[in-house]
């Protein structure tokens, strides 16, 4: 079975200060592609598993969070890190969906697909919905930002927490 690492996209691999709606609005954060990349290297499937209820609320198309993924899938290539799917919950808030996190839908499909041990595999975000997600999958966590009491890590970036995940990996 494959080990994965689940990454939420605003907030983890891009600033979210201001909505990204269109693709010049993506500003990733400095060393998330070396992060990826590494994380590629020692054999982890990374996917991104991201709420844009902005898609179901009108804020962007469709056709607009593709053009935003194709360039954040292009820019992070540049850096050697690939990306292997993205999905997105595009429904507006409180529909009721399985796939919005805090629900695990995204993640739990994605392993079918994929074959991913989740036991054996990571969930990094920056909200408390992440890492619900991620513990109702059956992952490790890991919370980007101040402590977060549930998360098995907590730390401030995407650099740090595949440090913490490629140095933990390799003592086992």
């Amino acid at each position: 079975m494959e080990r994965a690492v689940f990454l939420d996209r605003d907030g983890v691999i891009n600033d979210n200060k201001r909505p990204v709606n269109q693709p010049d609005d993506l500003k990733l954060y400095p060393g998330v592609g070396d992060a990826i990349r590494r994380l590629n290297d020692d054999g982890y499937i990374v996917f991104v598993v991201t709420n844009q209820g902005g898609v179901g609320l009108g804020y962007l198309s469709v056709q607009d969070l593709e053009n935003i993924h194709h360039y954040m899938m292009t820019e992070l290539s540049k850096e050697g890190a690939h990306i292997h799917e993205i999905r997105a919950c595009i429904h507006k808030p409180h529909e009721g969906c399985t796939c919005r996190k805090p629900d695990s839908g995204m993640l739990t499909d994605l392993a079918k697909k994929y074959n991913v041990d989740l036991s054996n595999s990571y969930m990094i975000g920056d909200r408390i919905t992440d890492i619900e997600a991620g513990q109702k999958a059956g992952t490790k966590t890991i919370f980007l930002g101040e402590k977060h009491v549930d998360a098995d890590y907590t730390t401030d970036n995407l650099e740090k927490a595949a440090n913490w995940i490629l140095k933990k990996e390799s003592t086992h």
